[in-house]
């Protein structure tokens, strides 16, 4: 395996689902807007994304991929395939008793999760019946993910990182197909998530196949393999998934705030989730097999090296990424998504929430960069008890700051607790002699940093030079947004050689090692 290779396999992948996530988002702006539906269908939305989170990305692919690799490498292909299966097994059974419980209890659930609704009893009615379409996508991705834990610890990216572009696909012809027939377009997109997660599974088994391996489910066991799977993934469900627990937090609050305010920090992560997934999923869904199999064969130095490689990569693109969003934020925005029932207030204010989501975003990239060096090594419970500190924190900051900044002070506190936790978990693996940041690490983010800081200046200009275009038609916008991001890459590009924060060289020498030469 490469591990540059895999990221890249992972992040254009990503890429491209994130693109389509924006014209999935430009139309539902469009139809929804920022009021009492769209507040209700991102409710829905968020709902099975937190366990999806948990369950499917986090906590199980955490401590499964870990099990799985290992097998692999001590084993062989037999074992760890016949692993899989019972755990897949035990999965099914599992996920379909919760969302059937989850289901009959849907209004008492939401009373939890959006009590803000409870006044708008139209508003309420109409969230507990979109989350009730949603919910079962869980079980599907769930299983989904288990699959694709398989894949990437054979050294298979591909198939698995395209599995989000048909997310987006189902929910785009949702919209644009079934609407019509549909009592609104959030009904539309409700079901278009459901049966975006048939279409996944069916995917991503049919790949599963063609590389020789069929799960069949087996009576579902409580191996002592099963029991060790479980009793990992249980405390990550809380560590891995801080971050969509943050979010589902600040929905919570905002459900307290004006109508309107969860929309306008939906739509600001969304943006801010570009540079989030393209990065920190490929990195964090790269390193894990890599870095399970380098300690289980006890190659520390190959570790220790993908690591810095890891932080190294990650730096390098958030940084930029962070400034551009910072300072474009508005033009981004107004392009994005300013048109049909989204209005020119609307777009304002998700502006401001993105300017500090994006503030965070080297924090939330680093975290799934840092995680892991704790997973790899079996180690869960560490990772709980700082996301429980960062967590309790968040909470605290938006009880404070949503009175005087509304849901722009939710955004603050989301930011200062990804801080915490990343800083937290690099503190921990330092200590423990298990993150050793090399010479070459060390000098290239302060240059990294520079060029950032180079490029953001240039942009701010850029941005106060083309004022008339950036007030004008649609076309002129898109034009001036693109000459702007355009230019920033340009800059930021030239100042990362001219200061040395990356080679082109090296990047190529990079992508030909393996990482046992990373």
């Amino acid at each position: 395996m490469n591990l540059l290779r895999a990221i890249t396999t992972v992040g254009g992948f990503t890429l491209l689902s994130r693109i389509l996530g924006f014209v999935r988002d430009m139309l539902i702006a469009a139809a929804l807007g920022a009021g009492f539906m769209a507040d209700a269908f991102f409710v829905a939305l968020k709902f099975p994304n937190l366990f999806r989170r948990l369950f499917a990305e986090g906590a199980f692919a955490a401590a499964f991929v870990p099990l799985f690799a290992g097998k692999l490498e001590a084993d062989g292909r037999d074992p760890a395939v016949n692993f899989a299966a019972q755990a897949f097994s035990v999965l099914a059974i599992c996920l379909t008793g919760f969302v059937i419980a989850v289901e009959l209890a849907m209004p008492w659930v939401l009373h939890v999760f959006a009590p803000g609704f409870l006044d708008e009893p139209e508003k309420f009615d109409l969230t507990v019946l979109l989350a009730r379409i949603t919910f079962p996508y869980l079980l599907f991705v769930s299983l989904t993910s288990l699959i694709a834990g398989v894949l990437n610890s054979l050294g298979r990216f591909a198939a698995a990182a395209a599995t989000p572009v048909l997310l987006n696909v189902c929910m785009i012809g949702a919209i644009l197909f079934l609407a019509p027939y549909s009592p609104s377009p959030a009904h539309a997109l409700a079901w278009g998530v459901s049966g975006a997660g048939v279409v996944q599974l069916v995917w991503l088994y049919s790949a599963l196949v063609r590389e020789g391996i069929v799960l069949r489910l087996p009576r579902p066991r409580l191996t002592d393999d099963i029991r060790t799977l479980y009793r990992r993934a249980l405390p990550v469900a809380v560590g891995a998934g801080i971050y969509q627990i943050n979010l589902l937090i600040d929905t919570v609050i905002a459900s307290l705030l004006p109508s309107g305010s969860i929309s306008f920090l939906f739509y600001a992560d969304r943006v801010n989730q570009l540079p989030l997934g393209v990065v920190g999923v490929a990195v964090g869904t790269a390193l894990l097999p890599m870095l399970s199999r380098h300690v289980r064969g006890g190659d520390d130095v190959a570790a220790q090296n993908s690591q810095n490689r890891a932080l190294e990569f990650t730096l390098l693109l958030t940084v930029p990424a962070a400034l551009a969003l910072f300072v474009l934020a508005v033009p981004i925005i107004t392009v994005l998504f300013e048109r049909g029932a989204f209005a020119h207030s609307d777009a304002l204010a998700t502006a401001k929430a993105l300017t500090v989501y994006a503030l965070g975003l080297p924090a939330y990239v680093l975290v799934k960069a840092l995680a892991p060096g704790f997973f790899a090594r079996e180690d869960t419970k560490t990772p709980v008890v700082i996301s429980v500190a960062a967590m309790v924190v968040n909470v605290v900051l938006s009880l404070i700051l949503m009175g005087p900044f509304l849901h722009v002070g939710i955004a603050m506190a989301t930011v200062i607790s990804a801080w915490l936790n990343a800083v937290a978990l690099a503190v921990v693996l330092r200590k423990r002699g298990q993150l050793v940041l090399d010479k070459r690490l060390c000098s290239r983010v302060p240059r990294t940093v520079a060029a950032a800081v180079i490029m953001a200046v240039l942009l701010y200009a850029g941005m106060d030079y083309g004022t008339e275009w950036l007030a004008g038609s649609l076309y002129q916008r898109v034009s001036a947004l693109a000459l702007l991001v355009g230019g920033g890459l340009a800059v930021f590009g030239l100042g990362a050689q001219i200061l040395g924060a990356a080679r082109i060289g090296d990047l190529r020498s990079l992508g030909n090692r393996t990482t046992t030469e990373l």
